[in-house]
């Protein structure tokens, strides 16, 4: 329950603000808009879900330990770095074109690298995967029910200050691999 219940906050918390946030809030109007935004949101989370899941058992402790330092520092990097960008220009309003913009957005943001880290250090993988898919169709709900106004919101400094936050976390985790190594 721990893990599902951490993954749902983690995701969460990283999901504020962020690309696919922004764009689900930009075509909120729709009710389809939502349903394709839940349907990326479940391909997307149990596709991290199942790589992490998938290559922890290969891997010692401490190189587990390591990979989940540089998938949370990747996810620190995206949300230090990297914008929701533009409004995009969107003539057709095709679902199609949404779903794919979306599910290649979500493949790889931030909520993602941390869903796969915390499915990878975590012995029930699937419940924190649960926990995921929960906190990440609340965060692009919730930027469908605020629509124009969730993007207006200036959420610049919460998800720079989350992203500090994540990089500690990952040199914290990655410390012990990396003064292990340069011991021996």
């Amino acid at each position: 329950m721990a893990g599902f219940l951490f993954a749902m906050l983690a995701v969460l918390a990283t999901g504020l603000g962020a690309r696919d946030q922004v764009l689900v809030a930009h075509m909120a109007p729709r009710r389809a808009v939502l349903a394709v935004a839940l349907v990326c949101t479940l391909i997307a989370s149990l596709l991290a879900g199942w790589a992490g899941q998938s290559v922890a058992p290969l891997m010692t402790a401490p190189a587990r330990m390591f990979l989940v330092a540089m998938a949370l520092g990747l996810a620190a990097l995206e949300l230090l770095f990297i914008r929701p960008g533009r409004k995009p220009l969107e003539p057709t309003q095709s679902l199609g074109a949404f779903f794919l913009v979306l599910l290649a957005q979500q493949l790889f943001d931030a909520s993602r690298f941390t869903l796969f880290a915390i499915a990878a250090a975590s012995p029930a993988a699937w419940t924190a995967v649960a926990g995921g898919i929960l906190g990440s169709a609340t965060s692009v709900s919730a930027g469908w029910l605020g629509g124009a106004a969730w993007e207006a919101r200036p959420l610049t400094l919460v998800r720079r200050g989350l992203g500090a936050a994540m990089l500690l976390l990952a040199l914290y985790l990655a410390y012990p691999a990396i003064a292990a190594r340069l011991a021996a």
